[in-house]
C-alpha cells in the first residue's frame, strides 16, 4: 500500500475536487458579470467592494462556528449542510435588484460557502498519511482553478444567449447534482466497507491515533497555542489576494488592456489554469522532498519560501504594455499563491491532531476573510480615487505591490509563531 493511492482514496479525491470546482464557479460568476451589472445598476468600485465585503464578513462569521461544527457533527453531514446552503444562495443571485440585494445573496453564499475547506481538509486528514496529504490537498484544491477556468467560457456564453439572471441559475444548480454523489459515497474510513485493514493501518501510518470518537477541542485552547496563530497570520495575509485575483482581474483585463467580458476569455483561461498546475505542482513539491527524507515541516516550509518569492515578479505589471506580458506575470503569481495555499492548509493538519483539523481550519479562514473584509475595501477606495484622476491603471500597480510582498511577509510572521512547526499535544 507503500504510496499509493487506491481506487476509493481517488474517488474521495475527486468528490472533494469537484465541490471546490463548484465552490469557485458560484465564486466567480460575479467578477465576471461585473461590467454588465455595473451597467445595469450603475455601481461605482466601492459599491462593488461593499458587495464583496458582505460575502467576506458572512463568511468570516460562519467560519467562527463552522469549523468547530464539522469537528462534532462529521465530513459527510457538514458538507450536505454547507453545499444545501451556497446553491440555493447562488441561485437566488437571479432575483437580486440593488446592491443592497446583491449584498444580501452574497452574504448568504458567504454564511455557506465557508464549510468547503474545512470540511475537505478534515476528510484529507481522515482518509491520506501526512506524506500524502499535500498532494491530495492540491488535486481537490485545484478544483478552485478549474471552477475559475471554467467560468470565463460558461458565464459570457450564457449571459449572451440568456442574460445575467440565467447565468446565476445554472450555476447556482449544479452544486444539487454534486449532493447526490457524496451522499451516495462518502463515508469516514471507520465506517467504509471498501477499505481493508491493510489500507486502514497505511491511513494511520503517522502513528496519529483515530481520535474520530473523542471529544473536540475547544477554541479557546486553539488560541493558547502558537502554531495556531502561525496559520491565522499565514491566511490572513495572503486569502485577501486571491479574492483579488478572483473578482477584479476580469474587470483589470477590460480597464487596462480593452477585453471584451461578454466573450469567453482566452486572457482569463490561461491565468486560471496556471493556478491549477500551481496549486498540483506546490503539492507535488513537498511530498517530493518528503519522500527524498526531508522533515515534514522543513519540506513544507522551504517549499511556501519559494511560492512567496514567485509572487514577487507580480510587481513588475506596472511596466507592461501588452496584455500576454500582464496574462505572464499575473499566471505566475497567481498559480504561485495555489502552490502556497496547498501547503498552508497542509501545515494545519501536520501541525494539530484530527479532532482539531476542521476547527483550526476554521479560525485560519475566518482570519483570512477578515483580511478579505479590509483588502477590497482599501481596493475599492483606491480604484475609485484613480479612476477619477484617469488613470485607473495606477491604482491596480498599487495594489500588484502589496500583492507581491504579502506572501513574503507571512511566511516570516508563521516563522516567527513556529519556527519548527512541532506536532500541537492537546
Amino acid at each position: 500500500m507503500e504510496n499509493q493511492m487506491t481506487k476509493y482514496r481517488w474517488r474521495v479525491v475527486a468528490l472533494l475536487f469537484a465541490a471546490t470546482t463548484i465552490n469557485y464557479l458560484d465564486r466567480q460568476v460575479l467578477g465576471l458579470l461585473k461590467p454588465t451589472l455595473e451597467a445595469e445598476f450603475g455601481w461605482t468600485e466601492s459599491d462593488f467592494s461593499h458587495i464583496v465585503m458582505a460575502f467576506q464578513a458572512a463568511y468570516a462569521i460562519s467560519l467562527i462556528g463552522f469549523g468547530a461544527i464539522i469537528d462534532r457533527i462529521g465530513t459527510k453531514l457538514g458538507y450536505i449542510i454547507s453545499v444545501v446552503v451556497w446553491s440555493i444562495a447562488a441561485v437566488l443571485h437571479a432575483v437580486a435588484t440593488g446592491t443592497f440585494s446583491f449584498g444580501f445573496m452574497r452574504a448568504l453564499l458567504g454564511l455557506g460557502e465557508a464549510g468547503n475547506f474545512p470540511v475537505a481538509i478534515k476528510a484529507t486528514a481522515e482518509w491520506f498519511p501526512k506524506k500524502e496529504r499535500a498532494l491530495a490537498t492540491g488535486i481537490f484544491n485545484s478544483g478552485a482553478n478549474i471552477g475559475a477556468v471554467v467560468a470565463p467560457i460558461m458565464v459570457p456564453w450564457i449571459l449572451g444567449a440568456y442574460g445575467w439572471q440565467e447565468a446565476f441559475l445554472i450555476t447556482g444548480a449544479v452544486g444539487f447534482i454534486w449532493l447526490f454523489f457524496w451522499i451516495k459515497y462518502y463515508e469516514i474510513p471507520s465506517k467504509q466497507p471498501r477499505a481493508n485493514a491493510a489500507e486502514l493501518e497505511y491511513i494511520l501510518s503517522d502513528n496519529e491515533p483515530d481520535t474520530s470518537k473523542e471529544s473536540p477541542v475547544k477554541w479557546l485552547d486553539l488560541f493558547k497555542v502558537r502554531q495556531t496563530w502561525a496559520f491565522v497570520f499565514g491566511k490572513m495575509l495572503t486569502d485577501p489576494i486571491w479574492w483579488f485575483f478572483l473578482y477584479w482581474l476580469p474587470s483589470y483585463f477590460a480597464e487596462a488592456f480593452k477585453l471584451d467580458l461578454s466573450k469567453p476569455s482566452l486572457e482569463l483561461v490561461i491565468v486560471y489554469t496556471a493556478t491549477t498546475i500551481g496549486s498540483i505542482g506546490g503539492g507535488y513539491l513537498s511530498g517530493y522532498l518528503i519522500n527524498k527524507g526531508w522533515p515534514i515541516f522543513k519540506a513544507r516550509k522551504t517549499s511556501m519560501f519559494i511560492f512567496a518569492l514567485l509572487v514577487m515578479p507580480i510587481m513588475a505589471a506596472q511596466y507592461t504594455t501588452n496584455i500576454w506580458q500582464a496574462v505572464f506575470l499575473i499566471s505566475l503569481a497567481a498559480a504561485a499563491h495555489q502552490a502556497w495555499s496547498a501547503n498552508i492548509f497542509t501545515t494545519a493538519s501536520d501541525m494539530f491532531p484530527k479532532k482539531a483539523v476542521s476547527s483550526v481550519v476554521g479560525i485560519g479562514g475566518m482570519a483570512g476573510s477578515v483580511g478579505g473584509i479590509l483588502f477590497p475595501l482599501m481596493v475599492g477606495i483606491i480604484l475609485d480615487k484613480y479612476k477619477l484622476l484617469g488613470n485607473i491603471g495606477a491604482g491596480y500597480n498599487i495594489i500588484f505591490i502589496i500583492c507581491g510582498c504579502a506572501y513574503l511577509v507571512a511566511w516570516l510572521v508563521m516563522h516567527l509563531f513556529a519556527p519548527k512547526m512541532e506536532q500541537v499535544k492537546i
